[in-house]
Order: C-alpha cells, then sequence, then structure tokens
C-alpha cells in the first residue's frame, strides 16, 4: 500500500502524537519511515522581528536550533526502531516550511505525508499560516492529517 511515509515533528505535542502514528502505521503497512524536522532561519531584518546580533551570534542560534531539531528527529528514529519499523531522519533548513516537506517528499519518493494540525483559527491562522494547509494543496501525494 505505502512503501515510504514522510512523517513531520516540531516537537510540539501534536507532532509527537503524529510521530507515533506514523510508527504504526508503518508497522502495520510494512513502510519506511521519513522522518523530517524543518530548523527556521533567525530573521535577520527589522522587519522580520528579529533583534540585532552578530553574525557569529546568528550561526550560534541557528546551530542550537539545528541541534535540537536532530535531537527530536532522532529520537522519532529511535522510537521507530525500537517498535521495529525502517526509518531515516533528515534536516533542513528553510524558512518555507511547507514548501520543504512537498520538496522532501518528492526528493525521497514517499508516497504518503503524516503531519499534525495545530488547529489555529481566525486571525491567528490568518497572521502565522498553515503550513499544513499549504502541505495539503500543493502535495501530490496523500496527506493525513492529525489533530
Amino acid at each position: 500500500m505505502y512503501d515510504k511515509i514522510l512523517v513531520t515533528t516540531d516537537g510540539s505535542t501534536l507532532s509527537k502524537k503524529a510521530v507515533r502514528s506514523a510508527i504504526q502505521f508503518a508497522l502495520a503497512t510494512g513502510a519506511q519511515l521519513m522522518v523530517l524536522h524543518v530548523v527556521p532561519r533567525y530573521p535577520v531584518s527589522y522587519f522580520e522581528g528579529a533583534v540585532a546580533m552578530s553574525p557569529d551570534e546568528l550561526a550560534r542560534t541557528e546551530k542550537v536550533w539545528s541541534d535540537k531539531g536532530q535531537e527530536l528527529v532522532d529520537g522519532a528514529v529511535r522510537l521507530a526502531h525500537s517498535a521495529g519499523v525502517a526509518a531515516k531522519g533528515m534536516i533542513m533548513t528553510s524558512d518555507l516550511v511547507a514548501e520543504s516537506i512537498v520538496s522532501a517528499t518528492k526528493k525521497h519518493k514517499c508516497d504518503l505525508v503524516i503531519m499534525a494540525s495545530h488547529g489555529r483559527k481566525g486571525i491567528k491562522r490568518l497572521l502565522l499560516g498553515s503550513e499544513t494547509q499549504h502541505v495539503l494543496t500543493h502535495s501530490t501525494v496523500p496527506v493525513l492529517v492529525l489533530r
């Protein structure tokens, strides 16, 4: 049915639930699991809401974010392996989270995406956007959204 499943994680309670569900789904279907975390870049202009930082400070901050993302991915891969599911982790750095998810899906030839939705509504959704909605509308493979 499915050969490769991409699951996204951001460390939130909902994404942890998505990872656990993806592991169970992969186990049931015999699929390989690809675990993805997208690390955002630190905003560098005043208009993006950034505080002025030196290039070294920016690099250190982004490294901390990347290291944290790697910990999330490694933990999800270990959890999958302990359940008997073949899994690989990956980190991407981009401000375009949804595009990164769609790109990783194509690059790794995944045939299903599993991700959580925070369920923002109203002004929060308008201001913060919906990565899940963007993936749903741009993905060429099925997307399973968990809440």
